[in-house]
This record gives C-alpha cells, sequence and structure tokens, in this order.
C-alpha cells in the first residue's frame, strides 16, 4: 500500500510560482536540518518563543525530528497541524505550519514559520504565507487566519500588513531565558485577505481533508 493512501497529507502538494510546499515526510529531515544550520536569523535576535535554532546541530537533528512525529502522533480532528516542507528548485529553504484548533466550530488557523536567512528579502515569505492562506480559506473553508510575530520582526510583521492582516493585541513573550520581548498578535478574515496576481495550485486536497475534517 502506498503511503500518500496510509497517511492521506504526503499526497498533498501547494504550488506557488516559485516553491513546492508539501507535509514533511521522513526524507526531507536531513534537508531541513541542513537548511535550519545553515541560519535562520541573526545570534543577538530570537524570533521563536522557544530558542530551538541555537542548538548544536545534531541536537537541532533530534528535537526536529521529535518535533515533526509528535505532530503526526498527535493530528485529531479537534486540533491538527499540518507542517510544510518548503522546497524552491527542489531544494528545502525552511517551513510553513497551518494550525486548527477546534476548525469545525471555530473556522480559524493559526500559522507559523522559518525560512533560512539566504532566501529572506526576496519575497518568498509572502509567497508561502500567501499559498498557505489561500489553500486554508479555500479548500479547507476557514473564515479567518491568526499568526504572530516579535515585535522587533520587520519583515514577518510587514508580510502580515501586506497580506491584510490587522492588529489584534500584544502578549508577553519569553525567547530565551533570562529575556522578554513583546509578541504582536495578527488577524485576517477571508474576505480582507489580499490575494496575490497567481493562483495556488493545489494537488490532493480530498484526501487531506478526509484526514483533517472527517466531518465535512
Amino acid at each position: 500500500m502506498e503511503m500518500d493512501r496510509i497517511w492521506p497529507l504526503f499526497g498533498l502538494r501547494l504550488r506557488t510560482p516559485r516553491l513546492e510546499m508539501r507535509p514533511v515526510r521522513d526524507e526531507d529531515f536531513p534537508g531541513l536540518v541542513d537548511a535550519a544550520v545553515a541560519g535562520i536569523h541573526a545570534p543577538d535576535r530570537m524570533p521563536f518563543l522557544t530558542p530551538w535554532s541555537e542548538a548544536e546541530p545534531d541536537a537541532l537533528a533530534r528535537s526536529m525530528v521529535q518535533f515533526q512525529w509528535g505532530l503526526r502522533v498527535g493530528l485529531t480532528a479537534e486540533k491538527w497541524t499540518v507542517s510544510f516542507a518548503v522546497l524552491r528548485d527542489g531544494v528545502p529553504i525552511g517551513v510553513r505550519d497551518v494550525q486548527g484548533v477546534q476548525f469545525a466550530e471555530r473556522r480559524t488557523v493559526e500559522s507559523g514559520s522559518w525560512l533560512t536567512q539566504e532566501h529572506q528579502g526576496q519575497g518568498l515569505g509572502t509567497e508561502m504565507r500567501a499559498g498557505m492562506l489561500m489553500f486554508a480559506f479555500d479548500h479547507l473553508g476557514a473564515e479567518w487566519a491568526e499568526s504572530s510575530a516579535a515585535e522587533w520582526n520587520d519583515r514577518s510583521l510587514g508580510v502580515s500588513r501586506k497580506l491584510g492582516y490587522e492588529l489584534n493585541g500584544r502578549t508577553r513573550m519569553r525567547p530565551r531565558p533570562g529575556e522578554s520581548g513583546e509578541e504582536v498578535r495578527v488577524r485576517l478574515s477571508a474576505a480582507q485577505f489580499r490575494r496575490p496576481a497567481w493562483d495556488l495550485v493545489a494537488e490532493g486536497v480530498e484526501p487531506a481533508k478526509a484526514q483533517l475534517l472527517p466531518e465535512a
């Protein structure tokens, strides 16, 4: 039996003009670890709520694998996260996550991502977020999308503004032990989404939906 039949999410593919996004498979781990080790952010800034990106390579690799396996084990209709490997010309350059909690009632997704420094500043962060939003709004039936970023993270917040997100409050964050900062929350409705000029190409959507939304 093919893996796409055993775990239908593995058959899902989202294609934007420059990128392919697919749910992370075990064979993606080496490339994703190499991408993360190559550098995601400046050493004096921590954009994540947990400083996983600062671990030494072997520990980073193990934690990434454990995290991704945990997402699969914990996937239910009530709470799910799809973690997409982001590839450019077939090479992993980052990850884009989308999560639904009590999605059938809330019709809301949350998202997060990382992208190697080498590929930042080229509009790819906007492209991968827009692709995720089109999947969530057009295929999953989401009505709202939420996200957040550290207040200093102008690139992430700039992507949010560009796509139509509105401010949705602030909270305190602890990026590293002994450090604190402000986290900016943002929210976007399907009607407010500023769509790009291109269309998303999505494959394997219906089997993936049946796994995520079994009552649909």
